[in-house]
């Protein structure tokens, strides 16, 4: 029944829209790279430029950082067909009237953690002193709500992606999110775009 619900909408609504997700420090820049080298177009305005803690680009559109607050969605349904990144807490007001694929990027929490206190501490924008653990459970239920989320609605469509795993095996990552959009990406391409030097924070063995 969810599956015959799944398919209507897709005919309905056509060219789904790519979500990247995940939380912040996940490796959401580098899977948006590895899509837009494998030949989908992304979704950015380019108001944030590269940086140190992302030297390849962050790929980001800066009116989703107000999607909660927004009335008029209508302007997303203008990717269709093409790559948006949308951190995890934000995938709740994704306006219904699209298709969406959801890649959502995996992270050691530890990891995601420090990358971003550095981040934090460089821009001196606010204390990076929070208490770990208490993060990590508000992370955790955050990748549960995500989960259940995009279980629980027909327009959605989700898989998971490690980061550690695509530096290790970008080949094998290119080739499972290939399968998940439909086949026709640039694996080769994908591949070539990961860039193992900027896995820099890395949790103790």
């Amino acid at each position: 029944m969810f599956k015959a619900l799944r398919q209507k909408f897709r005919r309905k609504q056509g060219a789904p829209l790519v979500i990247v997700s995940g939380l912040p420090r996940s490796g959401t820049s580098m899977m948006m790279k590895m899509l837009e080298a494998g030949g989908i177009p992304i979704m950015t305005d380019s108001e944030r430029g590269a940086d140190i803690d992302n030297p390849k680009g962050y790929f980001e559109y800066e009116r989703i950082k107000d999607l909660e607050k927004e009335t008029d969605k209508s302007y997303i349904r203008q990717g269709r067909g093409e790559a948006l990144k949308v951190i995890s807490f934000l995938i709740k007001d994704l306006p219904d009237d699209n298709d969406y694929r959801v890649i959502f990027m995996r992270r050691d929490l530890s990891e995601v953690i420090t990358s971003q206190n550095k981040m934090i501490d460089r821009l001196g924008t606010t204390d990076a002193s929070a208490e770990e653990e208490a993060m990590k459970e508000a992370y955790r239920n955050d990748i549960v709500r995500t989960r259940l989320l995009c279980k629980a609605r027909p327009n959605f469509e989700l898989i998971e992606v490690h980061y550690k795993a695509t530096i290790e095996d970008a080949i094998g990552t290119a080739s499972k999110v290939n399968a998940f959009l439909g086949g026709h990406l640039d694996e080769a391409a994908m591949r070539a775009a990961v860039d193992g030097s900027l896995y820099r924070n890395r949790a103790s063995s």
